[in-house]
């Protein structure tokens, strides 16, 4: 393990010299965030599939963009990849200290409210730090709801009761339909947003992953389109060629016969 991670930072080092290579040379921490974005999805697709092999090398592809930025850090006087691996299994001692230390641990639920806590005394140096400061704002939005609702239901601040949700759902609904009747753009955009956020609440206490859940809603409906797509092919004709009624019917007939 030591000595293949080792051969990977020469690997990028050498990249990285006056004799390597002229891309890998220009690369930046800011040039390499949509690399990392990207490796991020890719295992998340590979894990996803339950595909063992895919997920193995986008894990690599991760580590190297790891490396990477470690290299450019070291360029730079920041920091080195051994203080990044230090630092962190240093956090993970420290978070742990139900593990690593005399603390009782319990149930899953008492460990994360203990991880919470001892990460709002790191980041804070004895001053007060809301729990949910640390949240970044450039995740997805349905990824930054869910965040936001699981870190302040593990110090208490939850709907106790499922159906007490989908009775907000229901209020958000009737809230946003007054939107629409009074065509107030700004109202409108509020009221759709509160709507989004109480259905990834329901998810969230049905213990379902919004962003899982979309992508396979989203990935069924291009699946059907795409067959609807498909029949109207066989007659030479396209969507844009038929009514309303039409296309409903075919619809409908496709999902019945993918159920």
């Amino acid at each position: 393990m030591s000595a293949s991670l080792s051969r990977l930072e020469e690997i990028i080092a050498k990249l990285r010299s006056p004799e390597g290579c002229p891309w890998d040379r220009e690369q930046t921490h800011a040039s390499l965030r949509t690399a990392l974005l990207e490796e991020c999805y890719e295992a998340v697709e590979a894990i996803n599939r339950a595909d063992d092999a895919n997920l193995c090398e986008e894990l690599g592809d991760l580590l190297l963009l790891v490396v990477m930025h470690a290299q450019i850090g070291s360029e730079r006087g920041a920091f080195r990849f051994e203080e990044v691996a230090h630092s962190v299994c240093e956090k993970l001692i420290r978070r742990h200290p139900h593990v690593f230390g005399d603390a009782k641990g319990g149930d899953s639920a008492t460990v994360l409210r203990q991880w919470e806590q001892i990460k709002r005394m790191e980041k804070g140096k004895g001053k007060y730090v809301s729990i949910l400061s640390s949240i970044s704002q450039v995740l997805p939005a349905l990824m930054r709801a869910q965040v936001v609702q699981k870190k302040v239901s593990r110090v208490g601040f939850d709907w106790q009761k499922t159906e007490d949700v989908l009775d907000k759902i229901e209020e958000e609904v009737r809230e946003l339909r007054a939107a629409v009747i009074a065509k107030n753009r700004m109202e409108l955009e509020e009221e759709a947003g509160d709507v989004l956020f109480s259905l990834v609440n329901l998810l969230r206490k049905l213990e379902i992953d919004s962003e899982t859940a979309l992508n396979r809603s989203t990935a069924k409906f291009i699946l059907r389109f795409q067959a609807l797509e498909a029949h109207l092919e066989e007659s030479g004709r396209r969507v844009e060629d038929c009514g309303d009624f039409e296309l409903n019917q075919i619809w409908e007939n496709i999902k019945a016969e993918r159920k």
